[in-house]
């Protein structure tokens, strides 16, 4: 029997829960529709679906499917490809950013971050989660400590997960209804901690699935000083979501739930996506293409048209089989003209193609390239396929990118995996920078501009000394700035100093060498005209 704070919090929680469940039933019709045209794997929403069954009975045209699929690899390509770093950290006071300590301190935080990422299973969950967003216009992905690889990510499926915003804006409040194993419960929580329930069940059919919740949310009062978990900024609950029975409380440090969507509408907490979008041409196309394979085969297998007088004999329609009529008559047997027009419904059908691969933004996304086109046009034509998809990116770093590696930062922080830094580093903040294809291409606009400034400078400084305005150092430490280069190719202020020096003086004593050689020359030259004006004057 758990105690009265417990039985107040749970049914507070069961409420709460109620009430997002009743704000969320309008999506999940919609959602249902989306996946079992779009994803069909994930076709579980509204309908109770058993492992493994056949999701493709309702699909008779892939050009969705196909279409999700591009999108989601390319913003996965654009934003978080394993193959590029998509980020690097900053220091929020500029002048310490040019610290030779605190750009390597930067530079290799930011590797063991990208070491640590990579050794754990973000790649396929966040690919995952993308589908998700594409597809549902809503996803939520977990980030979790893990003893073994210290991250782990997975990639909830949207029919478990209730959401309320806050007064910014932001999803900070889960509400995640899920089902596991009973045994599995068992060994995350503890025998002595799940209900006489789930006790039975765990003991006689383990493998049964039990019913939880699991609730994340901000703490109001708490107190920040204290290490506990009590006292964390969230809170964390789980819960028997039949019997109420509390399981685990806790908190969190960072809110383990990353929620983004991919477009929203101001009165709305869930997004709105490609696929919801698409959904009615993805419906009409679905039904064409089905009308048009039954034309299809009314063609090839014709309804017949049989005389009625009678005639006894079956009818034979295996290929290259003989039927007999009466010689003189024209009862026969005659195929039914279903007058099917092919080419109308071909073009129809491409429409709808056409339309479904725009609402993907697929025409933006594939670059055909002329083979006559230089290197800079490719470059320039593919990042303005990029910008194309600018309004999305900025939700995107907001909601799923910058609070990831905020929750990444603070999980290795706290488990001593960064090097220690300088005392002058010490509290200071940190600014997250993108540096990922789709943000770089976004900022080749501000690049693009100082080479035609520079182009323009170029050519009147040859009537006037316009380069004077130009801070060299300053334009250079921008262009590397702007292309996201790593700090280890680049060289610090002592070392670029250093140089310049040792040029300087090379120069220099090039420069006193070859004065002492013209005038060692001329002292050679002076000596005969000497001689002969001594011998003149003799």
């Amino acid at each position: 029997m758990q105690s009265q704070e417990f039985r107040t919090l749970a049914k507070q929680l069961k409420d709460n829960l109620s009430r997002l469940m009743e704000k969320r039933s309008n999506f999940e019709s919609h959602w249902q529709e989306v996946a079992d045209l779009m994803l069909p794997r994930k076709a579980e929403i509204t309908k109770e679906r058993a492992r493994g069954d056949k999701r493709h009975t309702l699909i008779f045209d892939a050009t969705a499917i196909h279409a999700l699929e591009l999108l989601a690899a390319s913003l996965h390509g654009m934003l978080t490809s394993s193959a590029n770093r998509w980020f690097s950290l900053r220091f929020k006071e500029t002048q310490l950013n040019e610290s030779d300590e605190a750009k390597e301190w930067l530079e290799d935080a930011t590797t063991r971050m990208y070491d640590v990422i990579s050794k754990s299973n973000f790649q396929q969950e966040i690919f995952e989660a993308y589908h998700d967003l594409i597809a549902f216009g809503t996803s939520c992905l977990m980030i979790e400590e893990d003893q073994e690889d210290t991250l782990l990510f997975s990639a909830r499926h949207i029919k478990e997960v209730y959401i309320q915003e806050n007064k910014k804006g932001y999803a900070d409040t889960i509400y995640r209804r899920f089902k596991m194993p009973a045994q599995a419960a068992v060994s995350k929580f503890g025998f002595e901690n799940v209900s006489k329930e789930i006790q039975n069940i765990a003991n006689k059919n383990p493998f049964d699935d039990v019913d939880l919740v699991h609730v994340v949310r901000p703490r109001v009062d708490f107190d920040p000083n204290k290490k506990d978990k009590k006292n964390m900024p969230f809170q964390s609950v789980y819960f028997e979501y039949g019997s109420g029975h509390i399981i685990s409380l806790g908190g969190f440090l960072e809110n383990p739930y990353v929620i983004p969507r991919y477009l929203k509408a101001s009165t709305e907490q869930y997004g709105r996506s490609p696929g919801m979008n698409a959904l009615p041409d993805v419906k009409v196309l679905n039904k064409m293409v089905e009308n048009s394979l039954k034309a299809a085969a009314k063609q090839i297998d014709p309804p017949l048209l049989i005389p009625d007088d009678g005639m006894l004999a079956p009818i034979r329609m295996s290929p290259g089989s003989i039927n007999y009529y009466r010689s003189g008559s024209r009862d026969r047997i005659e195929p039914l003209n279903i007058n099917a027009n092919n080419t109308i419904t071909i073009n129809s059908e491409n429409q709808r193609r056409d339309a479904i691969n725009k609402m993907f933004h697929i025409d933006q996304l594939v670059v055909t390239e002329n083979r006559n086109m230089t290197a800079t046009e490719v470059i320039q034509r593919q990042e303005e396929k990029m910008r194309i998809l600018g309004p999305v990116l900025g939700r995107l770093q907001s909601e799923l990118l910058s609070p990831l590696i905020v929750r990444v930062f603070n999980i290795l922080l706290r488990n001593g995996l960064f090097m220690e830094s300088p005392d002058i580093l010490q509290k200071q903040e940190l600014k997250i920078e993108f540096v990922s294809p789709m943000a770089l291409a976004q900022r080749g606009q501000e690049l693009q501009s100082l080479m035609r400034g520079l182009e323009i400078f170029g050519s009147l400084a040859q009537t006037m000394p316009v380069m004077d305005y130009v801070d060299e150092n300053g334009l250079v430490k921008n262009i590397i700035d702007i292309l996201g280069l790593p700090a280890k190719v680049i060289k610090s202020d002592a070392e670029v100093e250093e140089i310049r020096t040792q040029r300087a003086e090379q120069e220099a004593q090039q420069m006193e060498m070859q004065q002492q050689m013209a005038e060692t020359q001329m002292a050679k030259n002076a000596a005969p005209m000497a001689k002969i004006v001594q011998d003149g004057t003799q």
